[in-house]
């Protein structure tokens, strides 16, 4: 059957900064933002598989669940438009309107939303929770937050095919973990991978433990978390981020977002300074999308990201 196709391939760039040249370290960019125009980055690749597997299933309808800024929900309602199927999103807290940004291309693109309490959301993942959602929607194929499971990690694994240079390091942010998981099991032992966490509690490395052992049955130490920069938690910030990310747009050409990459390349230029990464090393970040964000995070907070 067909998959959904990206719009372009995303591109490996360069990026020359006094703090990586006095560190001695070669620093390079996979903007795997450019690969589609809504199903942007990290989510191209872990809905992929998702939404093939539904609809062999012979299902029409997928149901997953979000934020009222969830890049999931974002792209699972436009990849679902592009392969035909409903769509239906549980979006976590109540109803504002007008939409905001996220949930209005959402909408847009065909998804059914329904707002839920966050003390019910938290039973999201129980059997009892879905059976009534299957209840009142009929059937459907449930797509987990954030879109993690063993379809997304095979489909994560493939962006490491964007990358056809020799290197040391991989760097991406995490959430839910899916992405992170699925640079994990391709690499097989070799390279070092770091993660950095956008939500506080220290708990995804323990989750991604328990996803890789679920997806290969093997456990592996070339990989590390960091949670020394998720900002006080999902979606948090203060100026020194925002400041980081203007600046790095201004120096660079590449636009951040306030949620997981701007923290990601915060953390990276950080730990560069501190000399985390040995002389010499060839690091590769990885972009994972998520600017559709920012619209919304400016409307809340008053333009701070140019």
């Amino acid at each position: 059957m067909p998959m959904i196709k990206p719009a372009s391939k995303p591109d490996l760039q360069h990026i020359s900064d006094a703090v990586f040249d006095k560190s001695g370290l070669e620093v390079f960019v996979l903007r795997l933002d450019l690969i589609h125009p809504g199903i942007s980055g990290n989510k191209w690749y872990k809905l992929k598989y998702n939404l093939k597997e539904a609809i062999v299933q012979g299902f029409d309808t997928i149901l997953t669940y979000g934020g009222a800024y969830s890049n999931h929900i974002h792209a699972a309602a436009i990849a679902a438009s592009e392969y035909k199927i409903k769509s239906i999103g549980i979006i976590r807290g109540e109803k504002v309107e007008p939409l905001n940004p996220t949930l209005q291309d959402a909408q847009d693109y065909g998804m059914e939303l329904h707002f839920i309490s966050r003390s019910d959301y938290r039973h999201k993942n129980e059997e009892h929770f879905v059976n009534e959602l299957k209840e009142r929607f009929g059937n459907f194929y449930l797509v987990p937050e954030g879109g993690t499971n063993s379809y997304a990690i095979k489909g994560a694994s493939e962006i490491l095919d964007e990358i056809d240079i020799a290197f040391d390091w991989i760097i991406t942010a995490a959430g839910t973990g899916g992405t992170i998981s699925g640079i994990i099991s391709r690499l097989d032992g070799a390279h070092n991978i770091l993660g950095v966490p956008i939500l506080k509690g220290g708990f995804l490395k323990e989750e991604v433990e328990s996803l890789l052992f679920n997806y290969s049955g093997k456990g592996y130490t070339n990989w590390q978390m960091n949670d020394d920069y998720h900002f006080g938690g999902y979606a948090k910030f203060n100026s020194e981020l925002i400041d980081f990310i203007n600046d790095f747009k201004g120096s660079h050409k590449i636009p951040l977002d306030p949620v997981y990459t701007g923290k990601m390349f915060y953390a990276l230029y950080d730990l560069s300074r501190q000399g985390h990464f040995p002389k010499g090393s060839k690091i590769v970040a990885v972009h994972t999308g998520g600017l559709q964000g920012i619209r919304g995070f400016n409307d809340r907070f008053g333009n701070l990201i140019h």
